[in-house]
């Protein structure tokens, strides 16, 4: 049997937030057995602990979605590293960890807020890359609105490689119906993940920005609330000029289109590293059988 559980992510109440299944105890899982297991949970990401082989390194993660295995996602790593702790897997030092995957180190700061820590994730360094005129003219088609051409859609790479843009508002984003065939075949195509847009929210609302993220190549039509698609929207505002070059640091909301209610805290640095951080909660503690596995 191994220790198992699912971890809602960015938010502190259970089934609001993106859940992530979490088994803590992967060590002897074959590739073929992960990926089952990720097929049978469904959820956008499942995760698998393991021990680190890199120095430095805390623990080693590997992330599956329902159909193929991610070098890095954002939230997965946050519950995976709440998962880890609650269980007495992980101890802090100095007040972080370190996760090993295939993007390579991710530090997490913890930070305890009464019972519950608070976790934090440095974003791996990204590469942006503009799409052409014509994948701007696919991508409008796609979603059925026109995007702010401004603000060049991007390519944004952290491991996950998003599709970010800005659309006039929060209110034209959340009135969205993409076309997620057209979508797929767009994503394939580009060799991406999904697309990652955002728009803004009226000044003097506690949320700077809503966030909605689309996979369907990757088995998720809309992911509830994303890590890694969040970080590269941050990266793709701070190119812009969007936050001061000194620093700054905002929330983001994202999932209500599916009935979640996620918050993200962004912060990005002088020197443009981006942090992404929010509420993790335990919906599900339990157990997997072995023998429920087909053989690697």
């Amino acid at each position: 049997m191994r220790t198992y559980k699912v971890v809602d992510v960015f938010s502190s109440r259970p089934f609001k937030g993106n859940p992530v299944a979490v088994v803590l105890d992967a060590d002897g899982l074959s590739c073929q057995q992960m990926q089952e297991i990720a097929g049978w949970t469904n959820l956008s990401e499942t995760t698998f602990l393991l021990p680190a082989t890199e120095s430095g390194a805390d623990y080693r993660l590997r992330i599956f979605t329902p159909r193929y295995e991610l070098p890095f996602a954002g939230h997965p790593t946050l519950g995976s590293a709440h998962a880890a702790l609650e269980a007495g897997k992980i101890k802090p030092r100095d007040g972080y960890m370190v996760q090993e995957c295939m993007q390579g180190l991710v530090r997490i700061s913890v930070a305890t807020k009464g019972k519950t820590p608070g976790l934090t994730l440095d974003l791996p360094p990204a590469e942006i890359t503009p799409l052409t005129s014509d994948d701007i003219d696919e991508l409008e088609a796609i979603i059925g609105q026109n995007v702010l051409r401004d603000a060049v859609p991007a390519v944004v790479n952290v491991g996950p490689l998003w599709v970010v843009a800005q659309l006039q508002d929060a209110a034209s984003l959340l009135s969205l119906e993409p076309d997620f065939a057209r979508s797929a075949r767009f994503e394939k195509r580009l060799g991406v993940t999904g697309l990652s847009l955002f728009g803004e929210h009226a000044k003097g609302t506690d949320t700077a920005i809503e966030v909605r993220s689309f996979a369907p190549s990757s088995g998720v039509d809309e992911d509830p609330v994303c890590g890694s698609g969040n970080g590269s929207v941050a990266v793709f505002r701070a190119r812009h000029g969007q936050i001061p070059h000194a620093g700054g640091e905002y929330f983001a909301s994202q999932g209500q289109k599916v009935g979640r209610d996620g918050r993200i805290n962004v912060k990005v640095d002088s020197d443009g590293r981006v942090r992404i951080g929010g509420d993790c909660v335990t919906s599900v503690d339990g157990q997997l059988f072995d023998d429920t596995l087909v053989n690697g």
